[in-house]
């Protein structure tokens, strides 16, 4: 299984931001998939969940500015993030187990700074 991150980078408070994640060696409309995130000095946290299904949960912490999305037929999870604060400064992992394990993508740095 491998999970390719894309679309970090640097905003500056307030914007917007796609994140994107492509899937490849599974079965992806199967299976949840998850975003998680680590900032400076902090334990990776999560995010966001969405199963098989389309059913999402999102922290509360970002409740409200990121949804998590999927296209199964491009087996591409997406995590659009608005109205961005400075606390969002993370790097940023999308996540996916299966019968044959877990996995993470390499991660994608996002930045919100002014």
């Amino acid at each position: 299984v491998q999970l390719v991150e894309s679309g970090g980078g640097l905003v500056q408070p307030g914007e917007s931001q796609r994140l994107s994640c492509a899937a490849s060696g599974t079965i992806f409309s199967m299976y949840a998939m998850g975003w998680y995130r680590q900032a400076p000095g902090k334990q990776r946290e999560l995010v966001a969940l969405i199963t098989s299904g389309g059913r999402t949960t999102v922290v509360d912490s970002v409740k409200g500015r990121l949804t998590i999305s999927r296209d199964n037929d491009e087996s591409t999870v997406y995590l659009q993030m608005n109205s961005l604060k400075p606390e969002d400064t993370a790097v940023y992992y999308c996540y996916e187990a299966d019968p044959s394990g877990a996995y993470w993508g390499q991660g994608a740095q996002v930045t919100v700074s002014s």
